[in-house]
């Protein structure tokens, strides 16, 4: 099996910090942590050497809007994939990692499979979920508890057989009567040789735990890729254009389309004055319309400021830092059907 660490990634990798999650209960995942927690664990949790040591690629896959990343920040323990209402929210390959006990769980989020659309933008989001599919030890499936559309089947069809899939049947807290999910269960057994089916919510830190137990057998016996704080390997400038862009999705509703993006321009740090250290951080928002940029801005420029202010606060936190975020809203029409634009984003 292929390294999969990106060769191409110049910044430090991310590590875990304390960051709250609605729903989700943060283990410690090393020695140390869990003595600054006060937290007691048996020296038999904590592996000496690579002897025992289980590690794998877990690929997260699903159509637009099924809980992808709200699963994945679950799975890791903290947000590290950004969510809204607004379809196609994820657009990259974000890895989350989880390290607990002898096993090393490294979980790819991917963008939902789009099947309405072929923009250039969307064909580049496609080929991103295809290529998370090429060299993993196992996938997760996600659809909603009880339902199966042609989207889920689109992306059931991308499915290389020989490697595992386990039916992650979401929002099961949703399903009114239970009674329903058997008959469901053995009408999708007829659809694909599923490993396992794991009817669960993503929101039950209970469920969580037995997904990451399920998960644990299909991995091989290796050498953990990561050291056992690090949670993500992407970037924090790349950390920061996905929270900049989730506060703009969630605080301009269903108005403002999701072609809409955010491009870092400056993110430099620098010793704190009043904290270990300081980030400056200048951001454009690039829309497709004049009317969008109004619309993003806001009265007298309110809105723009509640989405500088919101992405603070959130990554001060995740970056343990005092940011400063300057923003600006640009007009670039037909970017996302603009090939050249969409790698100039940073869309593979």
């Amino acid at each position: 099996m292929n390294d999969p660490r990106p060769t191409d990634q110049p910044s430090a990798p991310v590590h875990r910090r304390a960051v709250d999650i609605p729903g989700v209960t943060v283990q410690p995942r090393s020695a140390d942590e869990a003595v600054q927690a006060g937290i007691e664990v048996p020296a038999a949790a904590q592996p000496a050497s690579s002897e025992g040591q289980r590690c794998g690629l877990i690929a997260i896959v699903g159509k637009p809007n099924v809980g992808k990343s709200t699963l994945l920040n679950a799975l890791v323990g903290q947000k590290i994939s950004i969510t809204s209402r607004k379809a196609q929210t994820t657009r990259h390959r974000i890895t989350g990692i989880r390290t607990q006990g002898q096993t090393q769980y490294v979980f790819v989020d991917t963008p939902g499979f789009q099947t309405r659309h072929s923009a250039a933008l969307n064909k580049s989001l496609n080929k991103t979920v295809m290529g998370a599919l090429g060299d993993v030890d196992l996938v997760l499936f996600v659809v909603e508890a009880g339902n199966f559309t042609l989207a889920d089947a689109k992306v059931l069809s991308l499915l290389k057989p020989g490697i595992p899939v386990l039916l992650v049947a979401n929002k099961l807290d949703m399903v009114n009567r239970r009674a329903e999910v058997a008959p469901w269960l053995k009408g999708m057994q007829e659809r694909h040789p599923f490993a396992e089916f794991v009817p669960m919510s993503a929101k039950q830190p209970r469920d969580i735990e037995r997904l990451l137990g399920i998960c644990d057998k299909y991995l091989p016996e290796q050498g953990w890729w990561y050291t056992n704080d690090e949670l993500t390997d992407r970037s924090e400038k790349f950390l920061a254009s996905e929270i900049i862009r989730e506060k703009l999705f969630r605080l301009t509703g269903d108005e403002l389309p999701y072609t809409s993006t955010v491009v870092i321009e400056k993110f430099d740090e620098e010793p704190g004055k009043t904290a270990s250290r300081m980030v400056r951080i200048a951001a454009t928002i690039v829309v497709e319309r004049d009317g969008h940029k109004a619309m993003v801005i806001g009265e007298k420029g309110e809105k723009l400021k509640r989405i500088g202010t919101e992405s603070r606060v959130e990554l001060e936190k995740l970056l343990d830092a005092k940011v400063f975020i300057e923003l600006w809203v640009k007009v670039r029409s037909g970017w996302a059907d603009d090939e050249a634009r969409v790698r100039s984003f940073g869309y593979e």
